[in-house]
This record gives C-alpha cells, structure tokens and sequence, in this order.
C-alpha cells in the first residue's frame, strides 16, 4: 500500500510539473528568440540610417566599412552592404567574387531590394551552425539603392534556452524528491493501520488473535473506523471459536463415563436374557460402540481444532508397515487380504500421529465395506509436480493409497462423504460417519488433501496426498523399513 500511495503522489506531482515547466520553458525559448531578432533589426535599422546618409553625403566607403565592423564586433556576427545592382559596397569581413556574387540572389537581401518590406528576418544553417539574418532596404525609394544584411548566430541563444530546460529539470527533481520524501511519510502514517489489520488478520485466521487487539489511534478516520469493527468481529468469532471447542470436548468427554458404565451393564445382562432377547442386546451393544467410537471421534477434532500443532517430518512408509502388520491380523479374521506395495519414498511433512490416524479410518473403512475373499491394496507413490517451485526447485508430493473391492460410492456420494455425521445410504451398520471427516481434517491441517476415486477393481479407492519433507536424509522402501511400535487400530 505505502509503493502504491507514493507512486500517486509522485504521479500528481511529475503530471503537475510537466504542465508548469514545458509551458514555461516554451515561452523563455520563444522570448529568447523574439529578443534576439528584435536586437538585430534594431542594429540593422541602426545601419540603414548610416548608410543612407553616407550615400547621401558622398562620405567615403572606408567610413562606412568601419562602422560595418564595429557593429559586427560588438553583436558577436557580421554585417554587410550590399547595392542593388548586387555589388558588395561594404562588409564586416573579406569576400570572394563568388560570395560576393551569390549575396544578392540571397532571399532575405532580394526582399529588402525589391522594397517588399522594411526588414525579412530569414534562418539558415551554415556549416552546422545556425544563423539569424535580417535584412533591410537603404533608404525610401523604391526600389532601394541598398540593402544592409545583419546575421548572427543562435548559439548563444540556444546555450542560454537549453541552460534554463536544464534549471527547470533539476528544479522538477528536486520537488519531486520533496514529494516522495513527504508522500512516504504520509503513505507510511496512512499505511500503519492497514499494515496491523494485516497482521491481525493472519493471526485471526491462525486460529487466535495473539496480538492483542488492532490499534484505533491511529491513521484515517475511515480506517480506524474499519479497526474498530475488525476488533469487534474478531472478539465475537474468537468467542464463540472458543465457546465451541469447549463444548465439543467437555460434552464429548462427559459421555465416555456413562457410555462406558451402559456398555458394561449391556454385557452384564447377557448371561439373563433369554435366547430371543439376545438379537436384541446385540444390537444395543453395537449401537453402544458406535456411540463410543463416535464420541472418540468428537473429541479427536475438538483435540485438532484447539491447537494448530506443528508439523514434523514422518517417516511413512515405516508408519504404513506398521500399520500393515497391525491391521493385516483384523484383515485375515474376515476373509480379507491386505496388500502393502509402492515406490521408494521420502518423508513427508505432518502433523505428530496423523498419518497412523489417516491409516486407521482409512483401512477400517476399507474393511467394513471389503467383501469376504477380495484384496485391500494400500500402495504409496512419489510425484513430482513441475509446475510449482520449492526450495529445489520442484514440489514433490507423497501419494498414499488404499484401494478395496467393495461395493464403491456413486460421484454424488463421493462428494458428500466427508461431510461429518454423512453415511451412505447402504453402509454396514456400526459406522459412525466421521471417520473420513477426520481424514480430511488432518490431511489440510498436514499441507495436504484427500480425495476419493472409483477404484479399477470397482471399489473406492481413497488418495492422501502430503508434501515431502527434506529434513530425513535417504528415502525410504518396503524391504528396508525399521520396526515400530505397534498400535492397535483407531479407526472410526
């Protein structure tokens, strides 16, 4: 903003100056010139009247040929006589016959011959050199018996017009570096309060304004009037922000106990129900862990929006080996084959203990909706996109996976399946509709997403895509992975 206000300001102050000084420079160079030509038709009009008096008189040449060179000496040019049958009578310096002759058929001095007029002011260059020449008739016969030819050459004047254009461009850079000195004091007083409404602007969106507080003293009335309610809407929003977490976690965290205490008494009253009762308590039990894992899930998201923890560099594809020795148990017990495969792969940047949380949902999804005798592939890949730079030059992306031979998801349903609480109108019972909610969440909070396709073997196949990370040294593939603690599946 503040480049911005002081390119207006420079802008007003250069348009203002060019319609100020070309003007004025204009009419000095105009003067300049009117000046001079007024001074050599005074000095020619000056040696008319000599001439024709010494013509008049029968005074010698020799006098009128030194009032010839003193004029000339003194206006810096030079001054010739010339009769009108075109012989040169006198001459401030010495001719050849060919000049001589060549100064009658001049244009100024046959005008002043001819008697057209008192004087003919005519511009010529001679040898690069530019001259004023006036001409005027000796005498008042007509036609004259004399013509008097003054010239003189512009330089002087054209060295005096270029000296005032070079005053009047210094004197535009100066005011325009008094401009820009005081257009940035003023763009940076008017800027200050834009800068923090800025700055509290990421904050806010950051998830808190740390801050404090925007700033109403200062600047404009116009923005400490938008300060104010900025301050009043980030107060509002941080507090019901606040008020909303709160109650995500304190409700989701009061249910644990009696869900436990209901689930408890559930198998307690297994052993003294009758036989066509126990459909019905299995159903209630089932439903009792839904509600369970659901409340998990509540409290899994309030956890991730409380805090915007930092992402660390994870070692993947350790973490999918782990996750594949502990899930591939739970796979086996319903008839399902869980396949782990893919290319040599970098660490990738993530929040601590997303990826494991992403695996668990992902494959408990997969498992609930995999037939019995199909293959659940989870398969990691390396991309690079060329066109985006990082600090070597290219973005590198980890792509993981997981594919299953299930029943699939139409593209409307594609589309609304993270959304919190949404089930598939033939989903298995048990599920609790946040599990891949969580997934997105944690995949942005991460730097990455997750999007859904049409598996090949016409299943779903879930992609997570995270950026790479180059804090590990070396990269990564199944035959060398590291053991790792095993946890068991959370999954929603």
């Amino acid at each position: 903003m503040t480049s911005r206000l002081l390119l207006t300001y420079l802008s007003i102050a250069a348009l203002v100056l060019i319609c100020l000084e070309v003007p004025l420079g204009v009419v000095y160079a105009r003067a300049e010139r009117d000046r001079m030509v007024s001074a050599a038709h005074d000095e020619a009009a000056s040696l008319s009247a000599f001439a024709e008096l010494s013509m008049d008189a029968g005074l010698e040449t020799q006098d009128l040929t030194r009032r010839v060179t003193e004029c000339a000496r003194r206006i810096g040019g030079q001054v010739t006589v010339v009769s009108r049958n075109g012989t040169v009578i006198a001459s401030s310096q010495s001719m050849s016959p060919k000049q001589a002759r060549d100064l009658g058929g001049l244009p100024e001095v046959a005008a002043a011959l001819s008697g057209l007029g008192s004087t003919d002011v005519r511009t010529s260059g001679i040898g690069g050199v530019q001259y004023l020449s006036v001409a005027a008739p000796v005498g008042h016969a007509v036609p004259p018996a004399a013509a008097v030819r003054v010239t003189l050459p512009t330089e002087t004047v054209h060295a005096r017009v270029h000296r005032m254009w070079l005053l009047l461009a210094l004197a535009g850079l100066a005011v325009l570096a008094v401009v820009a000195g005081v257009g940035f004091a003023i763009a940076r007083w008017a800027g200050r309060p834009i800068r923090e409404l800025e700055r509290a602007t990421v904050q806010l969106a950051g998830g808190s304004l740390a801050g404090g507080p925007v700033t109403v003293t200062n600047g404009p009335p116009e923005v400490r009037s938008l300060a104010a309610a900025f301050n009043q809407t980030a107060a509002r929003l941080e507090h019901l922000l606040v008020a909303q977490r709160a109650f995500a976690g304190e409700a989701s965290h009061e249910l644990k106990t009696p869900l436990a205490a209901l689930r408890l008494r559930l198998d307690n009253l297994e052993c003294a129900v009758a036989d066509h009762g126990r459909g019905n308590l299995a159903a209630a039990q089932t439903e009792t862990d839904r509600l369970a894992r659901m409340v998990e899930g509540l409290l899994a998201m309030a956890r991730l929006e409380e805090k915007a923890a930092r992402r660390e560099p994870v070692d993947v594809a350790r973490i999918c080996a782990e996750r594949h020795r502990t899930w591939a148990p739970a796979f086996r017990d319903h008839g399902v084959l869980l396949h782990l495969t893919g290319d040599r792969v970098s660490p990738v940047r993530a929040l601590p203990g997303a990826v494991e949380q992403i695996l668990d949902n992902l494959l408990s999804n997969a498992l609930r909706h995999s037939p019995t005798g199909t293959t659940v592939s989870l398969r990691l890949h390396h991309r690079v996109d060329r066109r985006r730079t990082a600090s070597d030059g290219r973005a590198s992306w980890t792509e993981l996976h997981v594919s299953d031979e299930g029943p699939g998801m139409t593209e409307e349903q594609r589309r609304r399946a993270f959304d919190r609480f949404w089930r598939a109108p033939d989903a298995p019972k048990g599920g609790t509709g946040l599990g891949l909610a969580l997934v997105q969440r944690l995949a942005h909070t991460s730097g990455g997403d997750v999007t859904l396709h049409p598996a090949p073997t016409g299943g779903l196949n879930a992609v997570v895509r995270l950026p790479c990370s180059d804090r590990l040294d070396g990269s990564h593939a199944f035959p060398r992975l590291r053991p790792h603690t095993r946890r068991q599946p959370t999954g929603l």
